[in-house]
């Protein structure tokens, strides 16, 4: 059984978009992989900013990277994280204790320990059992870890969805460690809207449909706020709610329900980068939602995870995805504002072409992650494309998406719209440059 103290990445093993990799570059990205785990925090400072390492060196792998590559993307990253705390080792057993695990959520000082206390675990039972037991199981504290999971712009269930990717018991540990100490600020949003949506016998509609409805909710513009818990989960939480309890997902739909949800992430972050005028630029926050997408197809093939709990974890994120585009300002979504986008340079071949370019990109991990997800995302939705609820289909769309990912990472200025990337508040886009036209219809 693999140990969740050490990291081993093999050629074979490149996560669900399957590119060839070599030894060479699984031998540097295990090696890579084990010095973050053993000497850095899961925040870069004391305002909560988090380590994406992991994250990165992993996408990097799984885009084709090469060891030179793999490598300054971690040089590019490491000089600035945080050393861990030391273990109390005298109070890890205790942890098994929730009560008194209690007392250490929430609190990042206790990042170390709970670290220790799930790599004990899961070295005596195995990362599947461990997850059951601590994620899904449905008891007090598997529902206290669930919530938490969503805390701190998704970067919990981001670390950990690396980990059931790649079936690596140490990163798994590192996830469940890091939800540990985020604060659990969505628990009423989550259970009110479960428990609605319980209580409605309404269809679920398409979900882009459930953007607009978003949009209609925010006429007051009580939705919009920079942070989620004093909008959405805060002052207009009756209207979150309302929306929200509309997402009731039937076991029979999971997969396609995922493709759309998935699909759906890209059309609305694509469309919220062009702003008329602007440079594109995806906003920062929505970026995050594309990003932890491929977690659900992970996770959708995986046989000892129930379908209840598959379904429920799609139905949480769909919901969340609710709420944070109308942090955002609902920006403007339409298929239109994509198709009519002229990239900066045209490419036939976007994968191929485009590849090479994030691939020695200097990044902190989003752009990369971002590229890979709108890759993935391409190849599930083929299967779908003669469905109306799919949004972003055929080629030349799909090329669109990916040129406009490498135009927003390369441009000038700020790689990304924070705030509010609605039309409701231009503030976000005042440090982008403005797009001028260029001779060739670009503008």
């Amino acid at each position: 059984m693999a140990s969740a103290r050490t990291i081993q990445i093999t050629p074979e093993n490149t996560g669900l978009w399957h590119r060839k990799q070599t030894e060479a570059a699984a031998k540097k990205t295990s090696e890579l992989l084990q010095q973050d785990l053993e000497k850095h925090h899961c925040f870069f400072n004391n305002m909560g900013f988090h380590n994406h390492i992991s994250h990165h060196l992993l996408s990097l792998y799984g885009i084709g990277a090469s060891p030179e590559q793999i490598q300054q993307g971690y040089d590019d990253n490491a000089n600035y994280q945080r050393a861990p705390y030391q273990v109390h080792a005298d109070q890890i057993e205790a942890l098994k204790d929730f009560d008194k695990a209690k007392e250490k959520l929430g609190k990042e000082e206790f990042y170390t320990d709970f670290l220790a206390f799930y790599q004990g675990e899961i070295d005596k039972k195995g990362w599947k059992e461990v997850l059951n037991e601590y994620l899904f199981k449905g008891d007090e504290r598997s529902e206290d870890m669930l919530i938490r999971m969503f805390a701190g712009f998704l970067h919990p269930i981001i670390q950990l969805m690396y980990g059931i990717e790649w079936a690596q018991p140490a990163i798994i540990a590192m996830g469940l460690a890091q939800a540990s100490v985020h604060e659990d600020h969505l628990r009423k949003f989550f259970l009110t809207a479960e428990q609605a949506a319980k209580k409605s016998n309404d269809k679920m509609p398409e979900i882009a449909s459930l953007f607009l409805d978003v949009a209609a909710e925010d006429a007051s513009g009580g939705l919009a706020d920079e942070r989620i818990r004093n909008g959405p989960t805060g002052k207009a939480f009756d209207e979150a709610i309302r929306v929200a309890a509309k997402v009731n997902v039937p076991p029979q739909d999971l997969e396609a329900r995922t493709v759309e949800m998935f699909n759906t992430s890209i059309y609305q972050g694509a469309a919220a980068a062009l702003r008329p005028g602007k440079e594109p630029r995806f906003d920062f926050w929505l970026m995050h939602h594309i990003n932890l997408c491929p977690l659900f197809l992970a996770v959708n093939e995986q046989d000892w995870i129930s379908t209840a709990n598959k379904v429920r974890l799609l139905e949480w994120k769909i919901r969340f995805d609710l709420i944070e585009y109308a942090a955002r300002a609902s920006p403007s979504v339409s298929i239109q504002k994509i198709a009519s986008y002229v990239p900066k340079e045209k490419t036939r071949k976007p994968t191929s072409e485009l590849l090479p370019r994030i691939q020695a990109l200097h990044d902190d991990g989003h752009v990369t992650k971002l590229f890979r997800a709108v890759g993935l995302c391409q190849d599930i939705s083929k299967k779908y494309e003669d469905k109306d609820w799919l949004k972003i289909k055929g080629d030349d769309l799909w090329t669109k998406v990916n040129q406009l990912v490498v135009d927003s990472a390369e441009g000038e200025g700020p790689t990304w719209v924070h705030g509010f990337a609605g039309n409701a508040n231009a503030e976000g886009w005042n440090e982008v440059p403005d797009r001028k036209e260029d001779g060739q219809g670009r503008l």
